[in-house]
């Protein structure tokens, strides 16, 4: 599995822009700190919708009051407490819909 990082998404950035690096990293690093502070601060759900790319979602759960520690079998509490989701929007949905090709053996 190959591991993109915010620098992979910095530098194609900057070339889809033509703009050098440093400065796609700039707001590279702006737009994921905003999505971060968004998600972090609802209160207590927040839907952040990107058209033709997704939805990330801040959802609440619910309160385990009956919930199994799986080690020691002890019966426990879990509070409610908020999760991310994300959706996949219309157009990625349909590129990772389309078959892979079949593998070459070595």
């Amino acid at each position: 599995m190959k591991t993109v990082t915010k620098k992979d998404v910095a530098k194609r950035t900057a070339q889809e822009l033509n703009e050098k690096i440093y400065t796609a990293e700039k707001f590279v690093d702006a737009v994921f700190t905003v999505l971060r502070k968004i998600l972090s601060e609802a209160d207590p759900e927040v839907r952040i919708e990107i058209r033709d790319f997704g939805v990330f979602e801040v959802k609440k759960t619910k309160p385990k009051p009956k919930a199994r520690n799986p080690r020691t079998g002890e019966i426990i509490y879990v509070p409610a407490r908020r999760k991310t989701h994300f959706k996949a929007g219309k157009l990625l949905k349909e590129v990772l819909k389309e078959p892979l090709p079949p593998e070459e053996d070595q």
